[in-house]
């Protein structure tokens, strides 16, 4: 029998209440989640159970980096940062802008970092060709940017609104609209990737990837706020995100997914 959305809110139910408990027994507060939150099916599947694999790079160097990823084919461009105008024509959906900064523990711009994001569309479908969601492809939305922060940390990106969208976590579950966020570092291996969430979504009660960050406050983190500055007449609404590479104020990583 397939587990329901029910099943699964009680699963979250019952990780937070123990959570709770070791708060109240001097545990730390968790600002990153467990890699076996149970909620989340697939973050068990990937849940390592064998020690680490030492890669000596003085002897091999070439190791590290097949496994990571890698940058564009180009440089930059001046419309890697505008979603709206990668393709001949307009997409379709409502149209937004992103802006923050990237900072260190110490609230310190990190400048000349690579941000680079990637979204469903706002039928909630990704140009993927393993996306198995039957919603309609937008042939003038590819739904990826990148761009560099500038001397004050600051990034900015203009996109659409991306849609919800059914996963196979559990019966009838759907993903909140969200856009994820890549950042670089000097090296392949400094690479994080985290989400972006935004406000007031309904489905957040029922995400159990949104709740595998336990503590609220580090949840509520990876929550945009709307910025009436930030909108731009007649074209764009605004959201503003921060990004906090560490310290206890740290923004959500996925960390070993």
């Amino acid at each position: 029998m397939a587990l329901t959305q029910h099943d699964i809110d009680q699963e979250m139910a019952a990780e937070r209440e123990a959570y709770e408990k070791r708060l109240a027994g001097g545990a730390p507060v968790e600002h990153h989640p467990r890699r076996d939150y149970a909620p989340y099916r697939s973050s068990v599947l990937r849940h390592p159970r064998q020690p680490a694999v030492a890669i000596d790079v003085t002897k091999d160097p070439e190791m590290v980096e097949l496994s990571s990823p890698a940058f564009g084919e180009r440089d930059l461009t001046a419309i890697d940062d505008d979603l709206t105008r990668q393709h001949p024509g307009e997409p379709i959906g409502e149209r937004i802008t992103v802006s923050g900064r990237v900072l260190d523990r110490e609230g310190r711009p990190v400048r000349g970092q690579l941000v680079e994001i990637w979204q469903a569309n706002s039928a909630g479908r990704y140009a993927h060709q393993r996306e198995q969601h039957a919603a309609p492809l937008d042939p003038n939305f590819t739904g990826t940017g990148r761009t560099l922060t500038d001397g004050e940390g600051r990034y900015r990106f203009t996109t659409i609104q991306p849609g919800p969208y059914p996963w196979r976590n559990h019966e009838n579950a759907w993903r909140p609209a969200h856009i994820h966020f890549s950042l670089f570092g000097s090296a392949f291996t400094q690479r994080l990737v985290t989400q972006m969430y935004f406000p007031n979504d309904p489905l957040f009660p029922h995400d159990p990837i949104l709740h595998s960050v336990t503590d609220p406050a580090a949840r509520q983190r990876l929550i945009a706020t709307y910025e009436h500055g930030l909108s731009v007449p007649e074209f764009s609404l605004g959201y503003h995100w921060d990004i906090v590479l560490d310290g206890p104020h740290a923004t959500w990583f996925e960390e070993g997914r």
